[in-house]
This record gives structure tokens, C-alpha cells and sequence, in this order.
């Protein structure tokens, strides 16, 4: 029955017994059992229909029928019928894929002349793509051949290629007809779009126009250019750098947040396992744009500006104070750096560099070059505001074990804030 469901001849498999209520109508029910045909393909195949011969509740319908354990809805799906230059026809679905959640790659079923092969399309299907749902049929993919095999043949780089641009044309559509709607849709099918763009050129370029930043400070949703342009005033540095600061967590990086916010900087959110590589891309493809996370380091450091805030403490105090910090702490995973800040600000700060986090983060998801990377141990940034009165505070006990308490505390209030405390 899996490879003949949907053949356009019935098939019958002996008889079944059916029940049928022979009492005329208004009569109490007097059922009979006759034989009749099993027919071990009842099911339609919908994707060789026209997409106006479908309602809505049809592609539900079979999307039922090809899922039935699975219970959310699709969001929405993409109908393709070609038989020219190469034969495909399918109905791709997308389904809701929540961050961080597991994904299961083998959803998409290949049939040829409406007869299964198999659920396994790797080499056909982009692989950003294999996360979707549905069935593609056509004549023009060879079986039982090697995957190297399949991303060599021809007519399999075009049907691979049709498929990424007709995900990507139905996207561009329905973000430029019902934008409200594609951004309630969006933060359920970011990571599909996200790992096109990293892994496939062509869909990044055509992503751009539609995949959205979500702000952390107003909540409304930015194309990227939309919001580099929002930043370009406030958050240009000092050598014209565009600076987008975000957040990987808005519930544990609040604080830092607030006090971007404060300083009337903008923090998008962008929590995908794979926003490393996001990043990365990005960086690569826009000129003097850079990414820093919120917490990564002290706001003045990540948006410098022209003009140095000075200093409160004398040369020789400031070296005296990392040596104070750096003895306290006694660690060779943190590294001292005596800062002046505004003396409001954080007394201290512990935090990992933001290349070094982001690509043990690259590393632990795979890909960029960077595999290994996390295995090296955490190694962290102890900034101190030299300008916090805590430091002259530091400086003024006489008492060693006083002096080292202060520091210690502080550091701790410092590890406590990045959820590092342990």
C-alpha cells in the first residue's frame, strides 16, 4: 500500500466487508453486510491536479492523509507543475518549526509517475529545504544511483534550483501582498529561511527582500536593509561602521537591553541555533556592518565614538587596580582590562569576546570553518570601570583579604548577570 496509494489504477486487494442500511428513510436502520472491492488506493493524488481545481480544504485534506499524526495545520504551501524543460510536479508544505526544536529531515516523499520511491531526498531537494513537507513527482530523476551521482545529473540541478526559487517567489509574494500576515508566519519558518540563506547564494539574495529582524526594544519586524537604515544615526561608530547590537535571550539579557535602550540604541533579537552563521553571512555581503551581542561588552565598546571618555584613576592607579583584580581572581581564563566608563555604569563586567563566543557557537552547529573550536575552553573579559567608585574604593583598603572580597563580589555580581554563576 505505501507504493501504490496513489496510482492512478485502482488496485484491488481480495474483498471487505461493508455495511449498509437498506431501511427506507424514516425507518429504523436494518443494516446488511455485503462484499464488496478493497481498493488499497482510495487516496487522490492532488499534486496532478491544477492548483484552481483545489480549495484550500483540499491541500488540508491531503496533507491529512500524507501526515496523520501529525496535528497542526501546514502555514502554507507551494503547488509546482513543469513539464518543461524536465517534468515535476509536487506540493511542498511548511510546516510551524519552533527554535532549537528537533528537525526531522524526512518528511518530503519523491514519487515517480504517482509510484513511492522513497522519503529520503537528499541531493534533490535543497537542503535547506528538507525540513519541509509534501511530495515531488517526476519522470527525470534517476534511482538507485549514489548521491554524488544525483548533484551531478543535469536535470536534477535544475529541478533542485526550480524548487529553491519557487520557495522563494512565493515568499516575495506573500510578504509584498499581506505583510501583517507574513510576519505572524515568519517566526515560524525563520530558521528554513535563515539556513537558506546561509547555505545557498542565490536564495540569499532573494531572501533579503523578505526575511525579517524583530526588535527587542519596539517589537516591530525590519527587512534588513530597512533597519540598518533605522540604526544608520545612533549606531554608526566612530570609523562609520554600522553597529547591530542583539540579544540571543530577551528574558536573561533584559538588563542589557534596558540599558541599550537607555542610551537610545535599538537590540534586535535573533535566537536561531544557526544565527552565528546568519551573522556571518550578513557581515559578509553588506559593507562596514557589523554585529556585536548586547552583553558582550561594555556600550561604549561596542558603538565607540569619536572623543575618549577620560580617565579618573592615574597610569600607575590603573595598573595597580588590574593587579589588584588579576591577583583576586587568580584565574588564566579571565583576562583584566581597566576601562573609563561613565561612572554610573556597571562597576564590572565579566564577558566572553564576541568572535571568540560566536564561533564556539558556529562550531558547535557545524560548518564555517570553525570546527573544534568548541572544545577550547570559555575564556572571559573581566572589564573594570575605572571611573565607578568601587574602584576607588579598591584602591584606598590597606586590608588584602578586604581588597579581594570587594573584587570577588563584584565579580560575582558580574557572573550572576550574564547567567554564569555557578
Amino acid at each position: 500500500k505505501k507504493y501504490a496509494r496513489f496510482m492512478s489504477v485502482p488496485i484491488i486487494c481480495g474483498e471487505k466487508d461493508e455495511r449498509i442500511n437498506t431501511a427506507p428513510e424514516g425507518e429504523d436502520a436494518k443494516w446488511e453486510t455485503n462484499k464488496v472491492p478493497n481498493v488499497i488506493n482510495p487516496d487522490s493524488p492532488a499534486w496532478t491536479k491544477k492548483p484552481s481545481e483545489l480549495s484550500d480544504e483540499d491541500y488540508k485534506a491531503f496533507y491529512k492523509a500524507l501526515y496523520p499524526y501529525t496535528f497542526e495545520e501546514p502555514l502554507f504551501h507551494i503547488h509546482m507543475n513543469v513539464d518543461y524543460p524536465f517534468d515535476l510536479t509536487g506540493i511542498l508544505f511548511f510546516p510551524k518549526i519552533k527554535p532549537n526544536m528537533e528537525l526531522n529531515k524526512n518528511k518530503i516523499q519523491l514519487y515517480q509517475s504517482q509510484v513511492f520511491v522513497t522519503d529520503n531526498v537528499e541531493g534533490i531537494v535543497p537542503e535547506f529545504l528538507m525540513m519541509l513537507h509534501g511530495v515531488i513527482d517526476s519522470k527525470d530523476i534517476p534511482l538507485n544511483v549514489s548521491r554524488s551521482y544525483l548533484q551531478a545529473d543535469g536535470n536534477v540541478k535544475k529541478i533542485s534550483g526550480h524548487i529553491t526559487k519557487k520557495v522563494a517567489d512565493k515568499l516575495e509574494e506573500m510578504f509584498k501582498a499581506d505583510r501583517a500576515d507574513f510576519e505572524q508566519k515568519f517566526k515560524d519558518i525563520a530558521v528554513i529561511i535563515e539556513y537558506g540563506m546561509v547555505t545557498d547564494d542565490k536564495f540569499f539574495e532573494r531572501a533579503q527582500k523578505f526575511s525579517l529582524l524583530r526588535s527587542a526594544v519596539d517589537d516591530q519586524n525590519y527587512t534588513v536593509d530597512e533597519y540598518l537604515e533605522k540604526i544608520s544615526t545612533l549606531q554608526t561608530d566612530k570609523e562609520g561602521t554600522k553597529v547591530v547590537l542583539y540579544a540571543s535571550n530577551k528574558d536573561s539579557q533584559h538588563s542589557y537591553i534596558q540599558k541599550a535602550k537607555a542610551e537610545g540604541y535599538d537590540v534586535v533579537l535573533l535566537d536561531s541555533p544557526i544565527a552565528g552563521h546568519w551573522i556571518q553571512k550578513i557581515e559578509g555581503a553588506k559593507e562596514k556592518v557589523r554585529f556585536a551581542r548586547v552583553d558582550s561588552d561594555m556600550l561604549d565598546k561596542l558603538i565607540p565614538k569619536e572623543g575618549e571618555r577620560a580617565h579618573l584613576l592615574t597610569d600607575s592607579e590603573k595598573e595597580s587596580l588590574k593587579d589588584y583584580v588579576e591577583g583576586a581572581i587568580n584565574d588564566k581564563n579571565y583576562s583584566v582590562r581597566v576601562e573609563a566608563l561613565a561612572s554610573d555604569d556597571l562597576p564590572m563586567m565579566v564577558v566572553m569576546p564576541e568572535y571568540m563566543r560566536r564561533m564556539k557557537e558556529m562550531s558547535a552547529t557545524g560548518g564555517g570553518g570553525f570546527m573544534g573550536m568548541g572544545d577550547f575552553p570559555d575564556h572571559y573579559d573581566v572589564v573594570v570601570n575605572g571611573n565607578h567608585a568601587l574602584a576607588g574604593k579598591i584602591l584606598k583598603s590597606e586590608e588584602p583579604a578586604e581588597r579581594d572580597q570587594l573584587i570577588l563580589h563584584a565579580k560575582d555580581l558580574a557572573l550572576l548577570q550574564q547567567g554564569l554563576l555557578t
